[in-house]
């Protein structure tokens, strides 16, 4: 592996034409260290695939000689379609080579959503990769459309990846781009209904990338693993982005079933996770060292240490410099665990509409509630009802074919309306406290705010998810889902009794807090798994608050003439 360290001090302002765009960073990899290790890429059976920079290159120019074959021009839309996988970077690179825009689609996504984006976006091409449901999912491509597909991708009849790398030479030239080009529409996860396309430059995504690589300190030496959807904000810009900027080691996971050995033929250097994956790592632990043990343990002197980096080596996290946790708040109580095991969780935070380039926790400065500083270049100040409205270059040119939308998140300043609700402190530091539209009206008149009251349950280690309701009812009610040990333990007849005992201490906690009508007037405990298949939860893992609500309409009135009580859905 080259020693070489390639981190970019860029400094962002509104208007930044000398900054290198990513094309340009990725020429610079595969021009001064071909042979460098970019990507390995699991490939099922045990097998692994290893790509250099060099590989990438040619396979990527081989493609991109191929769209321009199939018609693409400059400005086209072309579509990708597939879970992680080195073939998924290197369609965007092949895309970008060819002139066009890339166009992102969850691969959780059903077959009415994929038709959505697809006639949308109006894009020409369709990449099929690795997906579970492709059969359902088909449904929504529309006949005349072109496909290719990857190695992993399941049984089609399309163009494959390897013919097309068999019967076409690669540009022998390096296709730039510009600053103001438009580089990809990103569609969001649908959290309130129809995505929307966010249109990105270039330009925003060498100003996200540029800093955040200074800001992570980010070099050729890094390992990552990418296993969060690539289709998301997140993933695309921390992963792939500020590899071609710092050069580092990706590596892929290859399914649920093996992300603990992928993660450790990884051991990641920097770890991006939503806190649900954080709360699993530590029910993992749980199943192996039970939660009474553990503390017993970790408060004895010097064992607490070598307990702690033993649990991050089996995790494979002991070489982890950055720990990363965003998309939705994080418990104290999660917070603090780690912090035990001598891994501070760094809390972001940013939207589709900014890249995901807003704020960050500084190391050493973790503080539970807040998300941290903003990040070089970025402004930020609060609206009407303390929303919090940001700016920077990394800010969205628009949403595709809404001019409507546009106007209602992008203010005449340039700020972005981001719908969030929060406060700032002297030091500057960022407290999300809730969202616009999720903040109801009960029937007695009263506006509730779920989020901090979903804060304070989460303390509780049993609650992995919660969603308060209520609107038009008397009272408000907590629907909670429990972590995967409790749901294993209940479906072996156990640990029902002592997960009621210590949800209703919680309750017993939380409700004198609260003012009269924030009071829960019940928390419902749900015996199922909120996943994105039975479509609770967003392909990024939040809940659809909408789709809950309809779940328990029928009850909802009963569970809100309760008082203060635990109450367990029917299986």
């Amino acid at each position: 592996m080259s020693a070489a360290v390639d981190v970019l001090p860029i400094a962002i302002s509104p208007v930044n034409t000398g900054m290198p765009l990513p094309l340009e960073r990725f020429y610079f990899w595969e021009k001064n260290h071909p042979n460098k290790i970019c990507f390995t890429q699991p490939m099922g059976g045990g097998d692994t695939l290893h790509l250099t920079w060099s590989d990438v290159g040619t396979q990527a120019r081989k493609v991109a000689t191929y769209l321009k074959a199939q018609g693409i021009e400059q400005g086209d839309r072309v579509a990708i379609l597939s879970k992680n996988c080195a073939h998924w970077i290197m369609s965007d690179l092949a895309i970008w080579m060819a002139g066009g825009v890339s166009v992102p689609i969850y691969p959780t996504s059903n077959a009415e959503t994929v038709q959505q984006i697809l006639e949308h976006s109006g894009s020409k091409l369709l990449f099929v990769g690795k997906l579970d449901t492709w059969d359902a999912m088909k449904q929504g491509v529309p006949a005349s459309m072109k496909c290719v597909s990857y190695p992993l991708s399941p049984k089609n009849d399309f163009d494959t990846w390897n013919r097309i790398c068999d019967q076409n030479e690669p540009l022998a030239e390096n296709p730039p781009r510009t600053h103001q080009e438009l580089g990809t529409i990103i569609y969001t996860s649908g959290t309130t209904g129809t995505p929307k396309g966010v249109m990105h430059t270039f330009g925003s995504m060498a100003a996200g990338a540029g800093q955040a690589s200074t800001l992570y300190e980010v070099s050729s030496r890094d390992r990552v693993l990418s296993y969060l959807p690539l289709s998301h904000v997140a993933e695309r810009m921390a992963l792939e982005i500020v590899q071609f900027y710092q050069g580092t080691h990706l590596f892929f996971a290859e399914s649920l079933e093996t992300f603990a050995r992928d993660l450790q033929r990884c051991r990641p250097t920097i770890f991006f996770a939503v806190p649900r994956i954080w709360a699993k790592f530590r029910s993992g632990v749980y199943e192996k060292i039970p939660e009474k043990k553990f503390k017993l343990l970790m408060r004895i002197p010097f064992l607490n240490k070598y307990l702690g980096r033993k649990i991050l080596q089996g995790l494979g996290l002991d070489y982890c410099r950055f720990a990363l946790s965003g998309a939705a708040p994080i418990s104290a109580d999660l917070m603090e665990w780690y912090q035990s095991l001598g891994l501070e969780l760094l809390e972001v935070y940013g939207m589709t509409e900014n890249l995901g380039y807003s704020h960050a926790t500084r190391r050493g400065r973790s503080r539970i509630g807040y998300v941290g500083q903003p990040n070089p270049g970025v402004e930020v100040r609060l609206g009407e009802n303390n929303e919090i409205l940001v700016k920077s270059p990394c800010t969205m040119v628009g949403y595709y074919k809404d001019p409507e939308k546009t106007a209602e998140a992008l203010d005449g300043n340039g700020f972005i309306h981001t719908g969030d609700v929060g406060s700032i402190d002297d030091d500057g530091a960022l407290r999300i406290t809730g969202r616009v539209k999720e903040i109801f009206k009960t029937s007695k008149g009263k506006y509730v705010a779920p989020f901090p009251i979903e804060n304070h349950l989460l303390a509780n280690p049993h609650v992995e998810q919660v969603c308060v309701v209520g609107a038009g009812l008397p009272q408000p009610i907590a629907i909670v889902m429990l972590t995967d040990a409790d749901r294993a333990l209940l479906a072996k007849g156990g640990g029902r009794e002592e997960i009621t005992s210590s949800l209703e201490e919680l309750l017993a906690a939380v409700n004198p807090k609260l003012d009269a009508h924030e009071k829960l007037a019940a928390l419902v405990i749900s015996q199922s798994e909120w996943t994105t298949e039975n479509g609770i939860l967003t392909p990024t893992l939040k809940i659809k608050r909408n789709v809950l609500e309809a779940k328990y309409q029928h009850q909802l009135e009963d569970y809100a003439e309760r008082r203060g009580e635990v109450l367990w859905e029917s299986a």
